[in-house]
């Protein structure tokens, strides 16, 4: 399912304008962005989580060259299941 597929199921469900899911959706990551930007952590009960975790710099290898590279450090985003979406697709 794609962003546009999502918006129409969001719609249908809802009983809403397309417009209005989309305005929904954009608002719901756009919040979600925001709060991973300032460090917080972002949790639905039953759905999941969200939270950033810090990769450190590291060593890598070009895999066409061998060659030996630097990798910097940075932020990554990573997502936990909950135990209800965890149910649902087992």
């Amino acid at each position: 399912m794609n962003k546009t597929e999502l918006i129409d199921a969001m719609a249908a469900d809802a009983g809403i304008t397309k417009a209005a899911a989309k305005k929904s959706l954009e608002s719901f990551l756009g919040n979600v962005e925001s709060s991973l930007k300032k460090g917080d952590r972002v949790s639905l009960v039953g759905f999941g989580s969200w939270s950033v975790s810090k990769r450190n710099a590291r060593e890598g290898r070009n895999p066409s060259t061998g060659k030996t590279i630097q990798i910097a450090a940075k932020n990554v985003v990573k997502f936990k299941a909950g135990a209800d979406l965890g149910k649902a697709v087992n």
